[in-house]
């Protein structure tokens, strides 16, 4: 019997470390994780999708970051920022007020 479980071993789906958006500046970070994997798709010739992005760094330190696609093991100042959070964008708001309009 192994005396320790390597979690996302040997099962068929991957599940994301949570994000801890309380430790960390989180426009900066989506901002750095953004960038990087944007000139990744400028610059890459593969039709796969990665799972997202590592980033190091923050904490008046300029972020790295690579493009991961497979399951990342984190070293303890790195952070795992999956493809969804990458790509979407939540509905912009100007004071107070959805800019969407009203759903009938």
């Amino acid at each position: 019997m192994p005396s320790f479980v390597i979690e996302a071993a040997g099962s068929g789906a991957f599940q994301a470390p949570a994000l801890r958006l309380d430790r960390i500046n989180s426009r900066d970070l989506l901002a750095a994780a953004r960038e990087v994997y944007y000139t990744f798709l400028a610059n890459a010739a593969t039709p796969l999708d990665p799972l997202g992005v590592v980033l190091s760094g923050g904490q008046g330190r300029p972020f790295r970051g690579r493009v991961v696609f497979q399951a990342p093991v984190l070293l303890p100042d790195e952070e795992f920022v999956a493809l969804d959070l990458l790509r979407s964008r939540g509905p912009r708001t100007g004071r107070g007020r959805s800019l969407r309009p009203p759903s009938p």
